[in-house]
């Protein structure tokens, strides 16, 4: 018998009945997991904390719940403990973690909050009487997400590449430092805590490494300040909505396990795989990136070939922050 990907999408079941990632039908209204680990919302007092939904409404991070069968949640418990001893632990010890463990951890998160989302559009429309109103291209985005974070119940191996590109720093962070970051619409998530910060971009095939190697090359080997992470940070956050592919998967079922194959991004309009580069565009991201520091946009790109950077000095070695505060 096949091993087989549960699609919610099909139906748009979205209920509290059904198991989120299996599809299993739950025996009890109490079979929930929290979409924030228990750990981290303890650990940084964020469990009355206000989280942001997209209709401009206020949760509390605890609030965010997933239905989930024992099953599933047995297997995200073991995940779970493994990322929070490393954490815990700090950079050495994320950074040695696999990135497919890394990414079931973040789209675990992710895909939790898109289904609160989701859960908040189909309440919104029952009061409303009116149809809801759904991107299929974020439908196919989210189907892909959810297949993916599958690999967490049955055995599943990603081919060729993995779909998701994940890079784990060390960053010179204030005490008690928790600062979370995500865009459900481009798929990019980023957090930062202890000593070290986390950007994953879930559904580009590796593409965003590849676009920002030279930044990369520059950091590697050295503890960032926040302002440089912040700065990367703005820089990812930004080429994910320049990021213009829809990327495609072939997943095949077998009764060993489910092959996730991607497809090749470049088409027949041989249009780049990224939207041009607009410097104004970027210095307002950057701007609200660097908000804990201050900088306003019109010195962010008071010279518009040379934008204002803490990654790089004039001379284009990696440059050392001293004397700005700690954020």
């Amino acid at each position: 018998m096949a091993n087989i990907v549960y699609n919610p999408f099909s139906e748009f079941k979205f209920d509290n009945k059904t198991c989120f990632l299996s599809g299993a039908e739950l025996q009890s209204a109490d079979e929930t997991i929290q979409v924030f680990p228990v750990w981290m919302m303890q650990a940084f007092n964020l469990e009355d904390q206000p989280f942001k939904m997209l209709d401009e409404s206020m949760v509390t991070y605890k609030k965010l719940q997933l239905p989930c069968s024992c099953t599933t949640s047995h297997a995200l418990e073991k995940i779970e403990l493994e990322v929070e001893q490393a954490m815990n632990s700090g950079y050495e010890a994320v950074k040695d973690l696999s990135h497919t463990t890394l990414f079931q951890w973040v789209a675990k998160i992710v895909y939790g909050v898109v289904f609160n989302e989701i859960q908040a559009g189909i309440r919104q429309a029952v009061l409303t009487g009116e149809e809801m109103n759904f991107s299929q291209a974020l439908v196919h985005k989210f189907r892909n997400l959810h297949a993916m974070l599958q690999s967490l119940i049955v055995p599943m191996e990603f081919e060729h590449q993995l779909p998701f590109s994940i890079q784990v720093f060390p960053v010179n962070n204030p005490e008690n430092t928790f600062m979370y970051r995500d865009e459900i619409n481009t798929l990019v998530f980023s957090l930062r805590m202890n000593d070290f910060a986390i950007i994953a971009t879930l559904q580009d095939n590796g593409t965003h490494a590849i676009y920002h190697e030279d930044v990369l090359a520059k950091v590697k080997g050295h503890v960032l300040h926040p302002i440089q992470f912040e700065e990367i940070c703005a820089r990812y956050f930004y080429s994910a909505y320049l990021f213009n592919r829809l990327p495609e998967y072939t997943y095949m079922e077998t009764p060993q396990k489910i092959y996730v194959e991607p497809m090749p991004l470049n088409d027949f309009t041989l249009k780049p795989i990224f939207d041009n580069w607009a410097v104004k565009t970027y210095g307002q991201v950057l701007e609200n990136f660097w908000k804990p520091w201050g900088y306003l946009l019109f010195e962010i790109i008071k010279d518009p070939e040379h934008p204002m950077t803490f990654i790089t000095d004039e001379q284009g070695d990696f440059k050392v922050v001293e004397g700005l505060a700690l954020q």
